[in-house]
């Protein structure tokens, strides 16, 4: 397995090698490093190249490092049916960046780019519809954001009063925000019984 992918590695980088960043085989899989610009003009050469023949679009999500300058990487996944082989691209980009639509090429980006934009808030240019697709439409944030509090900011509940949904701000006491991970048996001021035997 790992024998076709350097092929279809070393293949890629002699015909699009001026596109590419960087290429990579771990795990089993082959992963490709592509500027946001060179993005579909790759995604085009994958899917219509007759030695690749990566027709599927698998899945679209980000990874967010907010210690970066360019915080996401947009994570692309590839299946080629003919070959029996997966292929990853990843896009780096930075939080006021655009990165270009695949829609023209792989109409089943729509909903892939819209969740990303919604868990993430990277902007797709192109892009016919770009709102949210998980969250209600005056939601504050990104949830998927590593600096998004886990709380959240708004609580929905059904209010029986009311006979409605109602939104309101998160109310938790602070200690319910301090987290303790201590084992209950650190820490312990007693000697468990064996605990005799270990010092011995």
């Amino acid at each position: 397995m790992t024998e076709s992918l350097a092929e279809l590695s070393a293949h890629i980088e002699l015909k699009k090698g001026d596109l590419l960043q960087g290429n990579a085989i771990a795990n089993g899989e082959l992963t490709l490093r592509v500027a946001a610009q060179n993005l579909p003009a790759l995604v085009e050469f994958l899917r219509s190249e007759a030695t690749c023949r990566f027709s599927t679009l698998v899945d679209i999500t980000a990874i967010d490092y907010p210690e970066r300058e360019e915080r996401f990487d947009v994570v692309y996944h590839f299946l080629s049916m003919y070959r029996n082989q997966r292929i990853r691209v990843k896009v780096a980009t930075g939080e006021m960046e655009m990165v270009p639509s695949l829609i023209a090429i792989h109409p089943s980006a729509n909903w892939f780019e819209r969740e990303v934009f919604d868990m993430f808030g990277i902007l797709f240019s192109g892009h016919p519809d770009l709102r949210r697709l998980l969250t209600d439409y005056g939601f504050r944030g990104h949830p998927l954001r590593k600096d998004f509090p886990t709380t959240g900011y708004i609580e929905v509940r059904y209010d029986d009063a009311r006979k409605r949904v109602v939104y309101e701000p998160v109310k938790l006491v602070q200690e319910y925000r301090q987290f303790d991970f201590m084992s209950p048996w650190e820490g312990a001021e007693y000697i468990l019984p064996g605990d005799d035997k270990a010092k011995a």
